[in-house]
Formats: C-alpha cells, sequence, structure tokens
C-alpha cells in the first residue's frame, strides 16, 4: 500500500488493490454557525466542492471516503446544510462511489445518503486500511493497520530566525498503545498506527502540539508521542513531533 498526499484538498490516497481517497472534515454549513457567532463569511461550500473533485480527477480513485464531519451543525441540519449538501454529494457521486464514517457534527447525515454509504461510526477496514472519524475507539477489527482518521484538524505553525511565521495543515503519523486503543484485548495483531488527516475546510485548524499537550479523543490519548512524525499536506517530512519544539525554539 502506498500513500499519496494531495495538497489542494488536502486530501490523502491509499493505492493498493484499490485507490481509495480519503477527505476530512468537510463542515459544510460551517458559515451559518459563524455567523450567529458574529463573524460573517460567504458560503465557501462549492469551492470546497471543486477542491474534492479536483483531487479525485488527479488521483482517479476506485472510492472516495469521507471520514466524518461532513456537515457542521449540531444536532440539528441548518438551512445551509439542507440546502448545499444534497448537490455536494450527488458532485461526488458523479465522479466516484461514496462511502462515509459519521462524525460527531453529523447526526442526521443518513437522510443526505444512499443505500450502503453510511459506514459505522467505530470504523471500517477497506483494502486492509482502516478509516473512521477518530471521535469514538476503534472498532478491535481494525487492530494491526494503519488507521486514516480526521476530527483533529492537525496543523502545524513553523517560525524561521527573524520571526516570520508558516500556519499550515498537516498529517500527524503515530503508533497506538494497543493496551489503551483497545482495552481488553488479548494478544497483539500487529502495531496499529494512525495518521491524522487535516480538515478539507480551510477554517478548521488546531495545532499539533496542542492536541499533543491536550489530547482530546482516544486516539490522541493513547498515541505515541514520542516517535510521532509530522509532514504537510503535500507530503513533506517536517521530521518528528518533538522536531516543532525545537525549531521553536531556535
Amino acid at each position: 500500500m502506498r500513500l499519496e498526499f494531495l495538497e489542494a484538498g488536502p486530501a490523502l490516497l491509499a493505492a493498493g488493490s484499490m485507490r481509495v481517497l480519503a477527505v476530512a472534515d468537510l463542515h459544510l454549513g460551517i458559515e451559518s454557525d459563524l455567523s450567529r457567532r458574529g463573524l460573517h463569511f460567504r458560503s465557501r461550500t462549492d469551492e470546497r466542492k471543486e477542491r474534492v473533485i479536483a483531487c479525485i480527477r488527479e488521483s482517479d480513485p476506485d472510492l472516495l471516503v469521507l471520514l466524518g464531519d461532513v456537515k457542521h451543525s449540531v444536532p440539528l441540519a441548518t438551512r445551509q446544510e439542507f440546502r448545499e449538501i444534497p448537490g455536494v454529494l450527488d458532485a461526488f457521486r458523479k465522479e466516484v462511489p461514496l462511502r462515509v464514517l459519521p462524525g460527531n457534527h453529523d447526526p442526521g447525515i443518513e437522510r443526505f445518503l444512499g443505500d450502503g454509504e453510511l459506514l459505522p461510526r467505530e470504523g471500517a477496514a477497506i483494502d486492509g486500511v482502516g478509516y473512521l472519524h477518530g471521535h469514538t475507539y476503534p472498532d478491535p477489527s481494525l487492530e494491526g493497520l494503519l488507521l486514516l482518521a480526521g476530527h483533529h484538524h492537525p496543523t502545524v505553525t513553523l517560525t524561521d530566525e527573524v520571526g516570520c511565521s508558516l500556519r499550515a495543515p498537516a498529517c500527524l503519523l503515530a503508533g497506538l498503545e494497543g493496551d489503551c486503543i483497545f482495552p481488553g484485548r488479548q494478544g497483539c495483531s500487529g502495531e496499529t498506527r494512525v495518521l491524522f488527516v487535516p480538515a478539507c475546510n480551510e477554517l478548521a485548524g488546531y495545532d499539533i502540539q496542542r492536541t499533543v499537550a491536550e489530547p482530546f479523543s482516544p486516539l490522541s490519548r493513547c498515541m505515541r508521542a514520542g516517535d510521532a512524525e509530522v509532514f504537510l499536506a503535500d507530503g513533506t517530512f517536517i521530521g518528528p513531533l518533538s522536531a516543532l519544539g525545537e525549531h521553536e525554539g531556535d
């Protein structure tokens, strides 16, 4: 299995006997929520849709997997979501078969999906890779696999010696402590690793170092931060997670 990073999404392609394109955290309808909080943005749903379609056409996948938080409003869908989500998902279906792992922002998402498109919230294995949103403990059947997860919206901030900073979407790859992420399991079927996929929604971002310092999910609580590695959304290898702290101190 080979991983390909698509910066335009950002998205990730897992290429094995199948080509599976993973896109995380679209958060369609986020503008309505921000407006209620006094932050006013025009809807950028069409731009997000076009970025995903561009990734589909570039990578030619057999399947598109949305890693949860397709919608934003909780618990009910807003008028914006009812207006925009059906057209976005139909546009994806015209390009490639679709599967959705429901996230914590996705109550009621099934009303927008067809038969067989909704996968279990605890995750599913496809062609030897595990896919889940990342807000729950993974299904035990995913033990020993590489897990592609959303939910964490990973970003990094890189600062040079004169104080100029770059804040960018990133991917975080880490091993998971087996007895932590699969409590009560007997034996071991190999190392389980997680790759946190950056959010496709450009308004969503959460610094990787803050996730490590204040973990907020089973995956982030159970990851081995000491041997974690960081990549930019285009696949550029930044280095071990520890290098981010060293870089800031230079």
